[in-house]
């Protein structure tokens, strides 16, 4: 699959996808960008939103298999990745997979979880892969997780530790919809029969690998590799900022940059793929001071002070 019949059938993903949720295109965007990039995606907004219908859609779209975890106060690790059960028949213990093993994961409500739950995941996220009782158990191909949290400020939410938080390529949020959008959606809902629209799958798990090799072959200028470097260079630096964008982050940065440029068509990167992507991609990955804190700075405009200070080079 080369850029541009990759471009063809993210538009059609998106197509599909914007036909069953209400929101705009530049979200769908930032979590086709998981895909693309081969990252996973954390979405945050309150209950209601369609966050699950989300996740849902783009893995029918994808042609993918789908499993969803709800997480709650009383999930424990091994109901995530499964467990060794005794078979009487052959007097052996057999390893019984949890719902981890799917192409998409739905993690929803992430932060209802406590802390040792949601760290069961760390490890499928980073290496693809599960341990269990001393056996390793590789994952499907390709894997995916989209992580739901309500804020954290909500009641009975436990917040992602920061190890957990850097495993997301991208984090992003719905919001509610604008007036025109809330009507489209009461229209939508008014022309079916189904509590849930369909959604048609575009691609399979075949295609989907395919696709997600494409963003290598796209062309990264030394300059902006120099930008890329001095944007999380600057978050280390900024007074407000306690832990600045971490070498991992710097390479998800690379990474979805080149993602997005597969999404637009292009083999090449441009600037504006880096800046469209930081947001999503960066601004999570900062802690911010006490202070700032306190003074209730957000970590989207610490991140937008840096873009607009950290020269642009021309491309």
């Amino acid at each position: 699959m080369d850029v541009t019949a990759a471009r063809d059938v993210t538009s059609q993903v998106l197509d599909e996808v914007g036909r069953a949720v209400v929101a705009e295109q530049e979200f769908f965007e930032t979590v086709l960008l998981g895909v693309v990039g081969k990252g996973h995606v954390l979405l945050e907004d309150v209950p209601g939103t369609g966050k699950t219908l989300t996740a849902r859609s783009v893995a029918t779209a994808l042609g993918l298999s789908f499993s969803r975890v709800q997480f709650t106060p009383d999930l424990l690790p091994a109901d995530i990745t499964g467990t060794h059960v005794f078979d009487e028949q052959t007097r052996e213990f057999e390893f019984n997979r949890g719902p981890i093993f799917a192409n998409v994961v739905l993690a929803d409500e992430i932060n209802r979880a406590p802390p040792k739950t949601q760290s069961a995941l760390l490890e499928a996220m980073e290496e693809g892969q599960v341990t269990v009782d001393g056996d390793t158990y590789a994952l499907p191909e390709p894997f995916f997780v989209i992580a739901t949290q309500n804020p954290v400020d909500m009641e009975g939410t436990f917040e992602l530790p920061e190890a957990q938080v850097d495993r997301f390529l991208a984090k992003s949020s719905i919001g509610y919809p604008d007036d025109e959008g809330e009507v489209e959606l009461l229209r939508r809902r008014a022309g079916r029969t189904d509590q849930s629209p369909s959604v048609e799958a575009v691609l399979d798990s075949d295609r989907v690998e395919a696709l997600r090799t494409v963003p290598e072959t796209v062309t990264v200028d030394d300059d902006l590799l120099a930008y890329m470097a001095g944007i999380a260079r600057s978050t280390r630096e900024d007074y407000r900022v306690e832990v600045g964008v971490s070498p991992r982050g710097t390479q998800r940065l690379f990474e979805a940059a080149r993602a997005m440029a597969t999404i637009e068509g292009r083999e090449f990167v441009a600037p504006d793929d880096v800046k469209r992507v930081a947001q999503p991609v960066l601004a999570h990955r900062l802690v911010l001071t006490p202070d700032a804190r306190v003074e209730q700075v957000e970590k989207r405009d610490v991140l937008a002070d840096v873009l607009g200070e950290v020269p642009v080079p021309t491309v």
